[in-house]
């Protein structure tokens, strides 16, 4: 029986994964969207409104169109939220944001701008059951999301609400969970942060956050290579700590000097396992890996 989060499927193959915007929060966008060329299908509320209303719809239309053709119920679905992961103290004051949002039934979060290891720790712990003891002590305390909200998902995600609670956490800290959180360290507080912020449990994947890093240097807008110096170096500095505690790489490449194929190979070939671009870039990449599974 395949997994319920694919991205995780596909990441336990080895294989790259790619993703495209969701559009129009709406139950009518989530029956076309099931159909998506993508793997996963990622909302940006860092920058936009804060729906959980018209997410919720989105899911339904998802999980009544499906399955996909890869057998899911649902493209993997995940979320950005508007707060920060700055301070442990921001991150309990907004840690609503989490329940709210893993309620709708998606797969992930990945939260911005987070600068500090115990803001991190809190955002995991937000994210869990208190009945889940993995890594509880050794980097984590008690998991902070209660009961009550599991129904909903529990049916987007075709299973019952016990068995919800139970794979509803984080992969690959459970290795029976489901969920995948990932981080955005993306400027300079947190580039000097980035060993103990990648050491924390329950993280699966992230980002360097090109724009924002490029601003905190100085720079209005740094988002695509050429690269500076200090930039490059912070792109490998922050990978060098995703990989050492494996985390999975999310990473675009919009250079002009490349076609869409050169620069999904060369983030290939350096280990990015999120390969950002569009359609075009995912056909290659799919090839390129030798992938098997139906889109």
């Amino acid at each position: 029986m395949p997994r319920i989060n694919r991205v995780i499927e596909l990441w336990e193959q080895g294989q790259p994964v790619y993703h495209e915007g969701i559009g129009e929060l709406s139950y009518d966008n989530g029956t076309k969207m099931s159909d998506t060329w993508a793997d996963y299908l990622l909302t940006d509320f860092e920058h936009a409104p804060f729906d959980m209303v018209g997410l919720r719809a989105f899911m339904q239309g998802l999980a009544d169109a499906g399955p996909t053709r890869s057998g899911h119920r649902t493209p993997t679905v995940m979320v950005t939220l508007p707060s920060n992961c700055r301070t442990r103290e921001e991150m309990w004051a907004n840690s609503w944001q989490v329940r709210h949002a893993l309620s709708t039934g998606v797969h992930g979060i990945l939260h911005t701008h987070t600068r500090q290891p115990d803001a991190v720790q809190a955002f995991v712990e937000s994210t869990r059951y208190p009945f889940q003891s993995i890594g509880v002590g050794k980097g984590l305390l008690q998991g902070q999301r209660g009961a009550g909200g599991q129904q909903f998902p529990a049916q987007i995600w075709g299973v019952d609400p016990v068995t919800y609670t139970k794979i509803a956490d984080p992969w690959p800290l459970n290795p029976e969970g489901e969920i995948i959180l990932g981080l955005k360290i993306e400027d300079r507080e947190c580039l000097a942060n980035c060993d103990e912020i990648a050491a924390i449990p329950g993280i699966s994947f992230g980002e360097w956050g090109p724009g924002d890093m490029g601003m905190s240097f100085g720079n209005g807008d740094a988002h695509d290579p050429p690269y500076a110096p200090e930039m490059e170096a912070a792109r490998q500095r922050i990978k060098a700590a995703y990989d050492r505690n494996n985390i999975k790489f999310l990473c675009g490449w919009n250079d002009p000097k490349l076609t869409i194929e050169e620069a999904t190979k060369k983030l290939i070939d350096e280990g990015t396992m999120i390969v950002g671009g569009n359609e075009q870039a995912a056909k290659f990449g799919r090839e390129y890996s030798e992938r098997t599974m139906p889109v």
